[in-house]
C-alpha cells in the first residue's frame, strides 16, 4: 500500500513539473490580482493577476531541474574524491576527509543564506551551493563503501596480480560502490529538493517573480485566505514530491535488502 502510494505521490507531481509547461500557456498577467476562480481561470489568479493554474504547471521544471543537476554535480565529484580518500595513501585520505568535516559542520541553509547576504544568490549560485554541501556526505558513503573488509581483500588480491591503480579503482571498487551510491541517492533526492525548494521559498534562489512552486508560495502567502488555491496547488505539489520520493526509495531499498 505504501509502496503504491509513494509512487503516486512522486510520479503526479513529475507529470505536472515535465509535462505542465507544454500546455501551460503565458504566464503573463491576465486578470485582476487575487481573482477568486471563475470563467478562464479555473483556479483564479494570483498576487501578480496571473493564471494560478498556468502558473502551476510552470512551476514545478525549476524545481526537479535544480535537484537533478545539484545531485549530478555532488555526485559527480563526491564520487571520484571518495575513491581516492579510499586509496593507499593515509596522508591524502586524512587531508580530505579532515576538510570535508569542515562543509559537514555548517548547516545548508546557512551557507545559502550567508551567500545571499553577501549578494551571491540565483539559480547558479543555488544549485552549485546545493550540491557543495551534499558531496562531504556523498564521499563519506562512497569511501566506507571502498574500504569494506570484503572489498579490500579483492584490492589487495588484485595489488598481488599487479593490476594497474586503474583497473584496480576504476574497474573493481568503483563498480563495487555502485550499490551504496544508489542507495543513498535514492534518499538525498528528498534533501536536495527540500533544499532548493527552501532556499527558493526564502528568496535566496530565484527572483520573486518567478513561478518556480516555492517562489509562488511565498509570494502568496500573505493571500492565503482570499485565494487559498495559489498557496495550497503547489504546496501540496512539494509536499508530495518530497513524501513520494522518501516512500519510494524506502519500498525499492527494503526490497533489495529481502531480494538480498
Amino acid at each position: 500500500m505504501s509502496r503504491a502510494l509513494g509512487w503516486v505521490l512522486l510520479v503526479v507531481p513529475l507529470l505536472v513539473a515535465l509535462g505542465g509547461p507544454l500546455v501551460a500557456g503565458s504566464v503573463e498577467p491576465v486578470g485582476a490580482p487575487s481573482a477568486p476562480p471563475g470563467a478562464g481561470h479555473p483556479l483564479g489568479t494570483d498576487v501578480l493577476g496571473r493564471d494560478v493554474l498556468a502558473v502551476v504547471l510552470s512551476g514545478g521544471l525549476s524545481v526537479v531541474g535544480f535537484t537533478a543537476a545539484a545531485l549530478v554535480l555532488a555526485y559527480g565529484v563526491g564520487v571520484p574524491v571518495g575513491l581516492v580518500a579510499a586509496g593507499q595513501r593515509r596522508v591524502v585520505d586524512e587531508v580530505l576527509m579532515r576538510g570535508l568535516d569542515l562543509v559537514l559542520a555548517f548547516p545548508s541553509l546557512l551557507v545559502l543564506m550567508v551567500l545571499a547576504a553577501t549578494g551571491h544568490r540565483g539559480a547558479v549560485v543555488l544549485v552549485f551551493t546545493a550540491a557543495a554541501v551534499q558531496v562531504p556526505a556523498v564521499v563519506r558513503v562512497v569511501r566506507a563503501a571502498a574500504l569494506a573488509p570484503g572489498c579490500r581483500v579483492a584490492v589487495e588480491a588484485l595489488y598481488l596480480q599487479g593490476q594497474s591503480w586503474w583497473r584496480i579503482h576504476v574497474g573493481y571498487v568503483a563498480r563495487s560502490t555502485l550499490g551504496p551510491v544508489a542507495t543513498d541517492a535514492g534518499t538525498r533526492v528528498a534533501l536536495v529538493l527540500g533544499l532548493v525548494a527552501s532556499a527558493n521559498f526564502l528568496g535566496l534562489g530565484l527572483p520573486s517573480g518567478s513561478v518556480d512552486w516555492a517562489v509562488v508560495i511565498d509570494r502568496n502567502s500573505d493571500a492565503l485566505y482570499a485565494q487559498p488555491a495559489v498557496v495550497l496547488v503547489p504546496a501540496a505539489l512539494l509536499v508530495g514530491l518530497c513524501v513520494g520520493a522518501n516512500l519510494v526509495a524506502d519500498s525499492v531499498l527494503g526490497r533489495g535488502r529481502r531480494s538480498g
